[in-house]
């Protein structure tokens, strides 16, 4: 019996161990963009060749434009822009919203998020998995901090008059965005428009509306 319960917390702990981004087993592992290997993250560069700029991000206090459809624009600091992100399992990025803007329902596949407001007034929400698909919302002021868990639909929306500016750290060098309209009405190629009407409740006639959209 012992030995059996032995065995389950090692199992328990290595599938706590593998739960997210692979921990570092060096000082850095600095991403190498050029290197044609494929492995699960990215390859290392020659600790050699490292310098201080692959740590290096600039910029991020500068509002970004935000005339587009949905009034935001996400800048985002992974390891595809800080190659010394690389088996960190740490990001983050910048979201500026118009007034009224929003970051519409999205998911971020591999990470929890961590959002804090810098300037405005934002309506932020997430909704839990099936089947009680409850939202859980909240009006966030500057300075107030609000969290997504991992892998669940969110989203946020500028209330305020003015411009509106958040800050969010997710646990992943690559945490990945899957917009949920983008994905489903947008997909390459289409997903049948009559499998979509009916996941939807609509007529053909309106999916083809809004598949034109994207």
């Amino acid at each position: 019996m012992s030995s059996f319960l032995i065995f389950g917390l090692l199992l328990t702990t290595c599938s706590i161990a593998f739960a997210s981004d692979p921990s570092p087993l060096q000082d850095f592992c600095v991403a190498d963009p050029k290197s044609q290997v494929l492995v699960n993250g990215l390859v290392c560069k020659d600790p050699k060749l490292v310098q201080a700029d692959d740590f290096l991000f600039r910029g991020l206090n500068s509002m970004r434009n935000t005339s587009n459809n949905v009034g935001s624009n996400v800048t985002q600091v992974t390891v595809a822009q800080v190659p010394g992100l690389n088996t960190l399992g740490i990001s983050m990025a910048r979201i500026d919203f118009a007034p009224m803007g929003i970051n519409p329902p999205h998911t971020h596949p591999r990470a929890t998020e961590i959002l804090t407001v810098i300037e405005g007034r934002i309506l932020v929400g997430f909704v839990t998995s099936n089947p009680e698909n409850r939202l859980i919302t909240k009006v966030l002021q500057k300075g107030d901090v609000f969290v997504f868990p991992e892998g669940l639909i969110h989203f946020q929306k500028n209330i305020g008059h003015g411009y509106a500016v958040a800050i969010a750290g997710l646990s992943s060098q690559n945490p990945g965005v899957i917009t949920i309209a983008n994905a489903v009405f947008g997909s390459n190629p289409d997903i049948a428009r009559d499998i979509l009407a009916k996941a939807f409740q609509v007529d053909v006639k309106v999916v083809d509306k809004i598949q034109s959209k994207f």
